[in-house]
């Protein structure tokens, strides 16, 4: 929960429209500069006058969010593992020329029809009591 004179400042630094947008999706109400865009078309943006640990944050491209739209490196700069983002990093920018990155992110398909599930190949040993009332 923000202050009054917290929300009001950010209502006049973004505007109402997105203060709008974040009021719906985040909750909250931030104002920041926009450090880059991710493959998904995910912005991440950061303000270094808000509380520690709440300075950098995501906007989803997509409004059923998860947090496994996320990219890694993105994800890294998101938690504080690393300073800089992926898109001023030379480091991350040279990692396209590695033969072992993947292509393209594979996303957390838990809780979706394409998440794994298993199953059993073996007859079960005990068998379920199913009860049988004689006709009377």
């Amino acid at each position: 929960m923000s202050t009054i004179s917290r929300t009001l400042g950010n209502i006049r630094r973004i505007g109402l429209k997105d203060y709008w947008h974040q009021l719906n999706y985040i909750g909250d109400t931030k104002a920041g500069v926009l450090v880059g865009t991710d493959r998904f078309g995910n912005k991440f943006y950061e303000n270094k006058e808000e509380l520690p640990l709440r300075t950098r944050w995501v906007d989803y491209a997509k409004h059923d969010y998860d947090a496994g739209q996320v990219e890694p490196l993105w994800h890294a700069w998101m938690s504080y593992m690393v300073d800089t983002p992926p898109n001023q990093d030379p480091i991350v920018t040279a990692a396209s020329d590695r033969p072992w990155v993947p292509k393209s992110h594979i996303p957390n398909l838990t809780f979706s029809r394409g998440a794994f599930k298993t199953y059993s190949t073996t007859k079960p040993k005990i068998q379920s009591w199913e009860p049988i009332a004689a006709p009377r």
